[in-house]
């Protein structure tokens, strides 16, 4: 059996792809370009320099030896000049695009935590990289890793003091996201929540520990969160059977709650025998996709006269949360489709259960919430912003939307 789980393939040195050298090739001939031109900008910068008989005080002088760059399409040959001060005074040249000592490109750099997130234990780690770049991928071992998860060591608890009251926070999401850790006799739980603020950019505010999502636990997050600047959201966005909004009611009282139809009809459908399941979960849809509020209560009400006979479980998991689950009526509707759910976090941390779980015993409470930390870090770099973000300073300062429209709008419309 292999000593990795990593499939390498057979002659991948002498594998020939024209595209891919074609590639290459265009890649080196841009980086030469551009590093030239930075050199041409600091020649000028220093055009007025001359010595006494009228030459140029400072030239170029050479290249400094080729080196190679590891990227994605594999290793690419770079060429970085050199500059003289012939005055003697020093003046040297630094590429800004390839700084000294570099190596590999920065989306390599971030390629390795991605795949020890993913489930590339620290020893496979030299194996998968060089399926990824060829068998030149140097000094990418599994002490790469080693240092890696010591700098997020240090940068976790810095990002955790990083204050908030920079921006005005429109929505939140929250959630808890169980590991295979465990700490006595519970899993340990990492108490995630994500804004969004008035430009429409999303940001993860706090990654705590937690053994469970208790009121407690949420009450310390929220009051962080607080001295840290955060503002009133509008809106929290979770799943209904935390103990977050038991806290939030003490901490943002005056923050708007919205119920996660995600989980919600997984609640319900759990109530339900598997032959009803499909049935039902159409009904469910077509509450929360009406375009209307008015249309939502009618497809509501039309869901518990169906199903309350028979499975009064259901309907009474559905009902209690009645009014939380359609609070996203009364905001813009080029947001309802981020409102409904708690999809951010859920679609981000999908990863770190298979990677806590490929650990078992290995990885610690702090290893797992600075992991976490990492994966959000890369996570949000892809992030868009918030889809209708232009109405998201207008829901901040109070504006009123009905079934999605802004008021004014509304009454214009009916006139």
């Amino acid at each position: 059996m292999s000593k990795h789980n990593v499939i390498e393939l057979e002659g991948r040195a002498e594998i020939s792809d024209p595209l891919t050298e074609l590639l290459k090739n265009g890649a080196r001939q841009l980086i030469q370009q551009a590093v030239e031109a930075e050199l041409q900008e600091l020649l000028e910068g220093h055009k007025d320099r001359r010595l006494d008989n009228g030459n140029a005080a400072v030239v170029r002088n050479g290249y400094l030896p080729a080196r190679e760059i590891q990227t994605g399409l594999g290793p690419v040959t770079v060429r970085i000049p050199k500059v003289r001060a012939k005055s003697g005074e020093p003046v040297t040249f630094r590429s800004a695009l390839v700084p000294p000592y570099v190596r590999k490109t920065r989306s390599l750099e971030t390629a390795i935590p991605w795949l020890y997130l993913k489930g590339i234990s620290s020893g496979e780690m030299e194996a998968a990289l060089e399926v990824l770049v060829g068998p030149d991928a140097k000094g990418l071992s599994a002490s790469t890793v080693s240092r890696l998860k010591q700098t997020w060591a240090q940068e976790y608890p810095q990002w955790r003091e990083t204050q908030l009251d920079k921006d005005r926070w429109v929505y939140i999401w929250a959630d808890g996201i169980y590991s295979g850790l465990r700490a006595e006799d519970a899993k340990l739980c990492a108490l995630v929540v994500i804004g969004v603020n008035e430009r429409g950019q999303k940001r993860f505010l706090a990654i705590e520990d937690g053994v469970r999502e208790s009121t407690q636990s949420w009450r310390e997050v929220l009051l962080k969160l607080k001295a840290q600047g955060m503002n009133v959201p509008r809106l929290a966005i979770g799943d209904g059977a935390m103990g977050f909004w038991a806290a939030l009611e003490e901490v943002y009282g005056e923050t708007r709650q919205q119920r996660c139809w995600m989980h919600k009809t997984l609640n319900i459908l759990n109530c339900l025998p598997k032959s009803n399941q499909a049935k039902a979960k159409q009904a469910l849809h077509e509450i929360w996709q009406a375009e209307t509020q008015e249309a939502a209560e009618k497809a509501f009400d039309l869901f518990i006269q169906t199903y309350g006979a028979k499975y009064p479980k259901a309907t009474q998991c559905l009902e209690k949360d009645r009014e939380e689950l359609l609070a996203f009526y009364d905001f813009p509707a080029q947001h309802w489709q981020s409102l409904r759910t708690t999809n951010p976090i859920e679609s981000t941390f999908g990863t770190i259960r298979h990677r806590t779980k490929r650990s078992k015993g290995c990885l610690t409470r702090d290893g797992m919430l600075q992991m976490m930390f990492k994966l959000a870090q890369c996570a949000e770099k892809n992030w868009r912003r918030q889809r209708g973000f232009d109405y998201l300073a207008k829901v901040i300062d109070g504006v009123k939307f009905n079934d999605g429209i802004e008021a004014i709008e509304s009454a214009q419309v009916a006139a």
